[in-house]
């Protein structure tokens, strides 16, 4: 079993920055790759950068490139995510969701694909 917590969610104006953390309850070798993921209300729940846990590969969703980034702290068996430039449409819920399985590139965003996932943390960034 993998547990996940998310921390730092919050409120800011737009423009403005915040940093999420997510902590695992397993050796951070045990997980394939670890994503984060946001679901705005009455939005479906969208992928939005993913970290391979050997290599530290990332990828990001065109929505968030550029303006965040993901990170991880093996040691701490912790993953980061530093979002600056945020706009009022990054208003959702912060999901982190880890996978034990390889899984390819291509479908790191799918949240089928994930076994494990966060409580979540409210991000709402204000106009």
């Amino acid at each position: 079993q993998v547990q996940l917590v998310e921390s730092g969610g919050g409120s800011v104006q737009a423009g403005g920055s915040l940093r999420l953390s997510c902590a695992a309850s397993v050796y951070s070798g045990s997980t394939n790759l670890m994503t984060w993921f946001r679901q705005a209300p009455g939005k479906e729940r969208e992928g939005i950068a993913t970290i391979y846990r050997r290599g530290d590969t990332t990828y990001y969703a065109d929505s968030v490139k550029g303006r965040f980034a993901v990170s991880q702290d093996s040691a701490k068996n912790t993953m980061y995510l530093e979002m600056n430039s945020l706009k009022p449409e990054d208003t959702a819920i912060y999901y982190c969701a880890a996978s034990l399985r390889w899984i390819d590139w291509r479908r790191w965003s799918r949240a089928s694909e994930y076994d494990y996932w966060g409580q979540g943390t409210q991000v709402t960034v204000s106009s």
